[in-house]
């Protein structure tokens, strides 16, 4: 973890309510996809996380989605000005278990920390599928940017008007190697049961610190308590207690 000032080239809006914010400064510190930044926000106390979608040289993609007063503050600044920020926060998916045939999953604001995961798997020559879920077709981003990479992207809507009609579940390729998913929680259970291969989870959680120091975002796991911003956000199937839950 590091904290860096980053300056705002662009922030620009990629669906009503989601938007890309492109920053220049030191990424060194984010070495894994997967890991998140902690802005600071003038007149807010908490810091937001926020999921680092790509890293390219000193350039930093974040995407995020406006649900609250701070992502709206974040949504209103402009191209020149700085961003504070804790960098190379959690500990991000572990690439070297992939397989040959990963499949990637996303629903929603779930889907940015994937591009990044997808482009290092893509680089490892692994053939990856991406399966991204929204509820319309409105809330769609990313599908072309995740095919430049060389992915076979699939698409559900849960109300049709998109691709396959139906939750993110209906599009999963048959007998992947390994399965990374990224959403809400109803998504990542529904996910755990419908594959039966090995997978990383990652959850969201609402921070405090976001490293580890004030507890406040703890879960029980099968081999313990573990925080989400340090020991997470990214879970193995292995460790949830759906297991026990069956």
């Amino acid at each position: 973890m590091r904290q860096v000032n980053y300056t705002i080239l662009e922030n620009a809006p990629l669906t009503a309510s989601v938007y890309r914010m492109a920053l220049r400064g030191d990424t060194s510190p984010i070495t894994a996809p997967g890991q998140f930044v902690n802005l600071r926000l003038d007149g807010l106390y908490l810091r937001r996380p926020i999921s680092v979608c790509d890293v390219d040289g000193d350039m930093l993609t974040l995407i995020y989605k406006v649900v609250g007063k701070g992502t709206e503050q974040l949504s209103r600044m402009q191209p020149g000005e700085a961003l504070d920020a804790l960098s190379g926060l959690g500990n991000g998916y572990d690439l070297a278990c992939a397989g040959d045939r990963p499949v990637l999953i996303g629903g929603g604001v779930g889907v940015p920390p994937l591009y990044y995961l997808a482009k290092k798997l893509i680089e490892a020559g692994r053939a990856v599928a991406v399966c991204l879920g929204f509820n319309t077709r409105d809330e769609l981003f990313y599908e072309n940017e995740f095919r430049a990479l060389g992915c076979d992207a699939r698409v559900a809507t849960v109300d049709g008007s998109y691709g396959t009609k139906g939750f993110v579940t209906a599009i999963l390729p048959d007998a992947p190697t390994h399965y990374f998913a990224c959403g809400p929680e109803p998504m990542l259970k529904a996910v755990f049961r419908a594959l039966d291969c090995p997978g990383q989870l990652s959850f969201e959680a609402r921070m405090g610190c976001g490293f580890g120091a004030c507890m406040g975002c703890t879960c029980e796991t099968l081999t313990g308590y573990k925080r989400i911003c340090k020991d997470g956000p990214v879970m193995r199937k292995e460790e949830l207690l759906w297991n026990a839950q069956g």
